[in-house]
């Protein structure tokens, strides 16, 4: 029997196909389902997700079949095409795309047979089942992309040396998506490369329409995208390299130099960008130093998170911040070869650290897990407790940290107690803003 999760940290698999669709230029997710799944969805995606909204035709606005008990006796099909065509009519979109719920997913609707009807149309419409009980959020956003690299993709026997696209940012569950997304792709194109990232500013349908012409996809994920990246090489032949997110100079000069390494770029020229950006990382950081050591900002750290903000923050806090984050819990749902792919990002520190990592999706365990791994005071005198000490984490973090008496800094889904806009924590310029984030806790807290 599957273990109860208490306080998923995900959504199903159709609340992520939903966000990656409705995160797309101009497309709009057309949802197939029982009454209920889309209202539900869009409090958990939007009110979640630092207060993110709908996007375009999204959240409250997402249209939706609302089968019935008729439809669920006789058949869903005919609602849902009559559904798409009243969507074109009233929701001005570039790309259509429909998602579907469980119950039409139980009495075998085949949404591939209704999407087939409007081939050729000046409206594209696609689809594909995002059946919520095979799987979570970020399965959805896979789903939504191998289907769309399959289907709308145009194939291209061309491939341009400096263009490449990106993948394994997930949109809404990551909160800090957007501008993760923009901040990569403004270090990439420093290098001189051409960058789609399907959701980053300014992108258009058109950005992922094209994208067979790259010569690398990039994955900075060891789970979210790889399936996506795994599908574009086999059916338009273009190779992926899979790096971790980077927050941060050690993790961003890592991530800079694979990337330059995989095209075959002039070394030179990524030194010099890496440089660049170190020069002015460390102008602002060393401005800290002083404070930092004189008045003690160093704090022991739980990081409780995703695949890619676990691994990312507990390295940026060791290697970056010089902070002791001896414990990572890991909060995805993963298969044995997952996890063993995802720990070995969490070795070879350049501070020599090598934090304990736990695999767990039960947020009930997070307080278990930090008092294993700092025993509380049996009335003895001295003991190594969690102190002083720092939770980065998610809201549903806000009760372990005022039991220990810490702060806490949510960073990874879900998240309520920030409004989130361009903020950003990826690259060089990412990590100075989580430090600045972190240390304004430490000085608030005093």
């Amino acid at each position: 029997m599957s273990q109860v999760v208490e306080r998923p940290r995900f959504t199903c698999a159709l609340g992520g196909a939903i966000g990656t669709v409705q995160a797309l230029p101009r497309a709009i997710p057309i949802l197939h389902s029982s009454p209920g799944c889309g209202g539900n969805l869009a409090g958990a995606l939007s009110g979640a997700s630092g207060y993110h909204g709908g996007s375009y035709c999204g959240g409250n606005t997402l249209p939706s079949s609302n089968v019935s008990e008729r439809d669920i006796v006789f058949g869903g099909e005919e609602r849902l095409a009559e559904q798409i065509e009243n969507t074109i009519k009233v929701m001005d979109g570039d790309l259509y795309f429909v998602v579907t719920g469980c119950m039409v997913e139980m009495i075998g609707d085949d949404v591939h047979a209704v999407v087939k009807r409007f081939a050729g149309s000046e409206h594209p419409v696609f689809g594909t089942e995002t059946t919520s009980f095979k799987g979570n959020s970020y399965k959805g956003y896979d789903d939504v992309l191998q289907a769309l690299i399959r289907d709308f993709v145009e194939p291209a026997e061309v491939k341009d040396a400096a263009t490449v696209n990106l993948f394994g940012i997930v949109p809404l569950q990551d909160v800090f998506w957007k501008g993760n997304i923009d901040a990569l792709k403004g270090l990439l194109e420093k290098l001189g490369l051409r960058v789609n990232t399907f959701f980053g500013t300014g992108e258009t349908i058109d950005n992922l329409r094209y994208s067979a012409s790259a010569s690398l996809n990039i994955v900075v994920s060891e789970v979210y995208g790889q399936a996506s990246a795994e599908t574009f090489e086999e059916v338009h032949g273009v190779p992926f390299l899979t790096v971790p997110l980077p927050i941060g100079d050690h993790a961003t000069t890592a991530f800079l130099l694979a990337v330059g390494l995989a095209l075959g770029l002039d070394p030179v020229q990524v030194d010099k960008v890496i440089s660049e950006e170190r020069r002015f990382y460390y102008d602002y950081l060393q401005r800290l130093s002083d404070s930092y050591n004189d008045l003690d900002f160093q704090r022991y750290a739980t990081v409780v998170g995703d695949v890619n903000y676990a691994q990312a923050v507990t390295r940026f806090l060791a290697d970056d911040l010089g902070w002791l984050p001896e414990l990572a819990i890991v909060t995805d749902t993963l298969q044995d070869d997952q996890v063993e792919r995802v720990r070995g990002n969490f070795t070879a520190y350049r501070s020599g650290l090598q934090p304990e990592v736990v695999f767990d999706p039960n947020g009930a365990n997070v307080p278990k897990h930090i008092n294993r791994h700092w025993p509380q005071s049996n009335a003895q005198r001295y003991y190594e407790g969690f102190t002083p000490g720092f939770i980065v984490g998610s809201v549903m973090e806000r009760d372990v940290a005022e039991q220990f008496k810490v702060p806490l800094l949510a960073v990874s889904y879900p998240i309520t107690n920030r409004v989130v806009l361009n903020r950003a924590y990826t690259g060089f310029k990412g990590g100075l803003t989580l430090a600045e984030d972190l240390i304004s806790l430490v000085v608030a807290h005093r």
